[in-house]
């Protein structure tokens, strides 16, 4: 057999046979027909392209059997209405660890009222050091020396030297630091009249906390804090007569490190406090995740949904507690994990023909349909003459 006779039989499975160029018909509807396909075929091309670029997420769902994990918790909060001087911020969990005045890398930032900087902000425990004085009074006192705690040692021979380890003592025994214009140590730094500067003045807290993964509590409430009987209180006495704003705007809270598409109920949440002396309640839902990269890097993190409630709180109002934001948190038994995949080449190579040649065959039966409507109408019009 001839390839000519072989060339000639397979003409036979042409699909797509040809008119002659002499009997194509050229119209200006077909054009625009044309035109119009052409576009729309490449805005769904470039959008098919677009889906097949970006990563697929996949969600699933199982039993957390994770053990001795740690969990951070970060925290932009901003206290327009009271000072830093005045905070300190405690956590606690179930399994009775308790941690006062943590200062596990949080910074504070001292505001005026507008809400700007007074000052460069520090890395130190939530509350009033009065660091800047002490270190001045190191050099005109003697190193050596060894002052009261009050009545407050836990050992003898125990000194306090500073108005803050005099308080801390105080804490430890579980007494209210009431009088401090009567503690030499508090005088000599000017603890009550620093105070008083820093009434009118906000606080920018930020940072984060590492507390044991199991169900707790932190707070930011005024007053130093500490054990009485096993009970948690707060001293306020330093601050008698003081009314709290406890006003405040998150910018950022979250459990971990963030991933692509994490979303925080409670970012850039504006909370204003109608009344002094408010309580704020975050009760929050954690929902450990995992997120798996196409790199095959594993984050560990976790999502969290939220409600809130908020009361006044005093001895007139009757309800009990104190002022101030305090978080109340528990974990999920389950663990969402997100996995990073590819999208398939093959799929979207089908996407790409079911484009051009959907398109293709619906231009080609609305150029058919304009076609012989408008030979039907063209022929109408040149009965209705000739009649």
């Amino acid at each position: 057999m001839q390839a000519k006779d072989i060339l000639q039989k397979l003409r036979r499975f042409d699909a797509y046979p040809k008119t002659l160029e002499d009997f194509r018909v050229k119209t200006f509807g077909g054009a625009a027909v044309t035109v119009i396909s052409g576009i729309l075929m490449v805005i769904l091309f470039v959008s098919e392209l677009n889906y097949y670029l970006t990563t697929e997420v996949h969600a699933d769902l199982f039993v957390d059997t994770s053990r001795g994990q740690k969990l951070r918790i970060n925290m932009d909060v901003t206290f327009p209405r009271v000072s830093c001087a005045f905070l300190s911020i405690d956590a606690m969990d179930v399994t009775g660890e308790t941690q006062i005045d943590v200062d596990h890398n949080i910074y504070k930032e001292r505001l005026d009222l507008q809400g700007n900087p007074m000052e460069d902000p520090e890395k130190e425990v939530i509350g009033d050091k009065s660091e800047d004085i002490i270190e001045s009074l190191k050099l005109t006192l003697n190193t050596s020396r060894c002052e009261s705690c009050y009545g407050a040692e836990t050992y003898n021979g125990q000194c306090c030297n500073t108005c803050e380890e005099v308080r801390e003592a105080y804490r430890k025994k579980g007494w209210a630091f009431i009088t401090p214009a009567e503690i030499e140590q508090c005088k000599r730094e000017g603890f009550t009249e620093k105070l008083e500067k820093q009434q009118n003045e906000g606080c920018h807290l930020y940072g984060y906390l590492e507390v044991n993964k199991v169900a707790g509590n932190f707070h930011i409430a005024p007053g130093k804090s500490f054990q009485q009987h096993h009970v948690h209180v707060h001293d306020l006495q330093a601050f008698s007569g003081t009314k709290f704003n406890m006003t405040h705007s998150i910018k950022h809270f979250s459990f971990g490190q963030d991933y692509p598409g994490l979303q925080n109920p409670l970012d850039h949440l504006e909370v204003v406090a109608h009344k002094d002396q408010m309580m704020f309640q975050y009760f929050v839902k954690i929902v450990p995740t995992t997120y798996l990269n196409l790199d095959e890097k594993v984050l560990y993190t976790n999502q969290y949904s939220i409600t809130t409630n908020s009361k006044v709180v005093s001895a007139t109002s009757g309800d009990q507690g104190l002022p101030g934001m305090f978080m109340m948190y528990e974990l999920s038994p389950m663990m969402v994990k997100y996995t990073e995949q590819k999208r398939s080449f093959f799929h979207f190579l089908t996407g790409v023909c079911a484009i051009i040649g959907g398109v293709f065959t619906v231009a080609g039966l609305v150029d058919a349909f304009i076609f012989h409507s408008a030979k039907m109408i063209q022929k109408k019009i040149d009965l209705g003459k000739a009649s």
